[in-house]
């Protein structure tokens, strides 16, 4: 009986711990998508993507020049802070007006 209970107890924890570590790998990129005013030229736009490829977060970019619309592909497990988001793009001389994230 002690067996019994004891290798039932087993089975329950390496399920448990194996859900657990499942869920952990499931971190899945991260798309920013970003709303901006003032993009205008496709020179805007290299200099808005060369800016953002420096950061070691950012997986991959793209800048829509007719919606003003940057959308910006994380690497798995990085975050990317909205302050410094709007930094670079502000210093760069354009207006940020909403910044969105999707999982």
């Amino acid at each position: 009986m002690k067996f019994r209970l004891f290798t039932i107890c087993l089975i329950f924890l390496i399920l448990t711990t194996h859900k657990k570590i499942k869920s952990q790998n499931r971190i899945e990129n991260e798309v920013l998508n970003i709303s901006v005013n003032g993009l205008v030229c496709d020179f805007c736009a290299r200099s808005i993507e060369k800016l953002f490829s420096k950061k070691e977060s950012v997986k991959s970019i793209n800048v829509n020049l007719e919606d003003m619309i940057i959308t910006i592909n994380l690497k798995k497990g990085k975050n990317l802070n909205d302050n410094i988001i709007r930094q670079v793009i502000n210093d760069s001389g354009y207006d940020v007006t909403e910044i969105n994230r999707d999982k």
